[in-house]
């Protein structure tokens, strides 16, 4: 069993998380295992700002560009991944913003099966009706579930009716409590709203600058478009409705941009309510001191 505990950095988008978890790797001798789940696809590289070899610094990063953009993201798979390299190195560093996925990876979170024919009834209705009715259909069944997802997350709306009706059982009841699991040291990087609005502005536009358009022209060609997971990306599926002629250039930055800060938002609100996060400043001058600190306090030396 693991003795020294996984180190997360966890936060939202844009706030420096790669390059902090690199940091740590360097003083610790550990290895970086990604936490963000359009990371695992390959070639997705520029909108999700996956880091360069020459940005990795030399610091091995795993579970990067392990899936066809084709295939559907599946968390399942992620934890059982994650938890194997978990058995393999002397400091994994967790780094990435999808939360869903950092609890996998760390939290003994159950997932329970599926019912092809009950979600795509689902996802029917979820398209002639919208979200309401779904989410207040949740509220009656699993209130506890219904509180902790978004009313506008009609994905997460139906894979929870779909549990219920499943198994019988209340959809809250597959999440874990904040105790147990993969010992860990979760560090948050803080930023304030107005500067991420900011940082996510210039990260979006650097993002078309850099070739985002070709990026997701060839990725077409390799069956992006019919991606249930991968084409709903943020940015992938604004940089789509382009090529598509349903917006103009313009537009689909914008959107891309505004779609990036509710996203934030919710990254923010999901590790907001775990108590184990110890939040630092990602501006901090001595950052990397205080991070090493937080790990020493940990047990580490």
């Amino acid at each position: 069993m693991r003795q020294q505990p996984v180190i997360a950095v966890v936060g939202p988008t844009a706030a420096g998380k790669s390059d902090l978890a690199v940091d740590l790797a360097l003083r610790l001798g550990g290895e970086c295992v990604n936490a963000d789940s359009m990371q695992l696809y390959r070639g997705m590289d520029i909108g999700t700002a996956k880091l360069t070899p020459a940005e990795q610094r030399g610091v091995p990063h795993h579970l990067l560009d392990i899936w066809d953009v084709t295939v559907t993201a599946s968390a399942a798979e992620y934890q059982r991944l994650a938890r194997k390299l978990f058995a393999t190195i002397d400091v994994p560093v967790l780094v990435g913003g999808s939360g869903l996925y950092v609890r996998a990876a760390i939290d003994d979170l159950e997932f329970p099966g599926t019912d092809p024919e009950i979600r795509a009834r689902l996802e029917s209705e979820l398209a002639e009706t919208g979200t309401a009715p779904l989410h207040e259909r949740l509220r009656e069944l699993d209130p506890a579930a219904a509180a902790a997802i978004l009313p506008s997350n009609g994905r997460r709306i139906v894979r929870a009716l779909e549990v219920i009706e499943h198994s019988g059982r209340p959809f809250s009841a597959t999440m874990p409590s904040y105790e147990g699991g993969v010992p860990s040291v979760q560090i948050g990087l803080e930023v304030p709203r107005p500067e991420l609005d900011e940082r996510i502005a210039l990260r979006v536009t650097r993002m078309w600058q850099a070739g985002l358009v070709e990026e997701v022209r060839g990725l077409l060609g390799q069956g992006l478009a019919e991606g249930r997971t991968a084409s709903r990306a943020l940015g992938y599926a604004q940089v789509i409705k382009f090529l598509d002629g349903e917006w103009s250039q313009e537009r689909a930055v914008e959107e891309t941009v505004r779609a990036t800060r509710r996203f934030a938002r919710r990254q923010e609100s999901w590790f907001r309510r775990d108590p184990r996060v110890v939040w630092l400043p990602y501006d901090a001058p001595d950052l990397l001191e205080r991070s090493l600190t937080l790990i020493a306090g940990h047990g580490r030396t």
